[in-house]
């Protein structure tokens, strides 16, 4: 009951990073049919490229054999071995190649639906295998019948396919009793790639359907909870929270280090209570208006509290204050689009109070 709770909890399609993280464990869809289409391919090819030669082989040998058994005499038990390995030599040295083929198609099946990889976790024992309680789920399991209907279905599919094929060739069959020996073997062959060749074609089809079915499987058995979801943008990215907070601190200390540099400021433009902006302009010290300070609303008015504070004329602008606000940052000089009206006010404000600019 909990394992079908939590199935149905997994709503999720997996994340790139569940993709990686079940390759890294092992966990990749595989088609069994895979290796079956590979080998039923690869005795096709044996069968049209190699088989007339590999006859034509085994052929000599046992002629030689059965037309020379006096040069080949056999006394005792040595001889007698002597004899098996060296026929059993000559006629598997033309099958190597066959062989060859078979195994490359094995390799072939396997390595073409996913990159081969040590994974020691499965290796690992574990006794949940070799459990009776989880081998009856298994086998009599939705799992277990789900493989058997799938076997069920393949057996029947390839033999309807061959019985539909040896049944196209039963004429000739019947009527190789009445042909020369020497063409039954052509005929043999002719038959056996016929019936490859269904094979082949079945296999393919079946091979299609397992991949999607495997694959649409596994990824719904690897699909993940919203929790889940969650947790791994946690892991990936840090706590929201802790994220958050740290940003609050950080816009905190801002804050501080920015009113603390209000009474460094020449002049405090602001619009009236929203924004404002503390510049800092001294001849001497050569370059355009610096702010040095700047904020909205609680900020605003801390900026002006402060500056009344130390004398620091205040200049209701509030066009100019709130595009100041938005297009420059603290510590940066104003951009020349503002040099004018900033030259403005500070010429109107020196000119009142009879001084120059000088550091505070």
């Amino acid at each position: 009951m909990a394992q079908q709770s939590d199935s149905e909890s997994k709503t999720e399609e997996p994340t790139e990073k569940k993709l990686c993280d079940e390759h890294e464990r092992g966990n990749i869809p595989i088609s069994r049919e895979a290796s079956l289409f590979a080998t039923s391919a690869a005795l096709l090819l044996v069968t049209v490229f190699l088989a007339p030669n590999l006859i034509r082989s085994v052929t000599v040998t046992l002629e030689a054999v059965a037309n020379d058994p006096g040069g080949r005499a056999v006394h005792a038990a040595p001889e007698a071995i002597l004899l098996f390995t060296t026929l059993a030599w000559d006629m598997c040295r033309p099958l190597a190649p066959a062989f060859a083929i078979l195994l490359a198609a094995g390799l072939a099946s396997v390595f073409l639906q996913s990159a081969p990889r040590l994974v020691f976790k499965r290796i690992e024992p574990d006794f949940a295998r070799i459990s009776l309680v989880n081998g009856w789920r298994r086998m009599f399991g939705t799992q277990g019948w789900t493989e058997f209907v799938r076997s069920v279905a393949k057996l029947i599919s390839i033999t309807a396919v061959l019985w539909a094929v040896l049944r196209s060739q039963s004429t000739a069959v019947t009527g190789a009793m009445l042909l020369d020996p020497d063409v039954i073997p052509e005929l043999i062959l002719s038959i056996a790639t016929r019936l490859l060749m269904s094979v082949c074609a079945i296999t393919a089809v079946l091979l299609a359907a397992d991949i999607a079915w495997v694959r649409a499987r596994w990824r719904k058995d690897i699909r993940m909870t919203k929790q889940e979801i969650k947790d791994e943008l946690k892991e990936a990215e840090g706590d929201p929270l802790r994220k958050a907070r740290l940003r609050s601190l950080a816009l905190d200390r801002r804050r501080k280090t920015m009113i603390a540099a209000v009474p460094r400021a020449t002049l405090v433009i602001a619009n009236p209570t929203h924004y404002a902006v503390a510049l800092r302009y001294v001849r001497e010290e050569g370059g355009a208006p610096i702010v040095i300070s700047k904020g909205q609303d609680f900020v605003a008015l801390k900026i002006r509290e402060i500056a009344e504070q130390h004398s620091i004329p205040i200049v209701e602008d509030k066009a100019l204050a709130r595009s100041m606000y938005n297009h420059v940052e603290v510590d940066r000089q104003i951009p020349p689009e503002f040099y004018k009206a900033v030259a403005e006010i500070i010429h109107i404000i020196y000119a009142k109070s009879g001084r120059r600019a000088y550091a505070k």
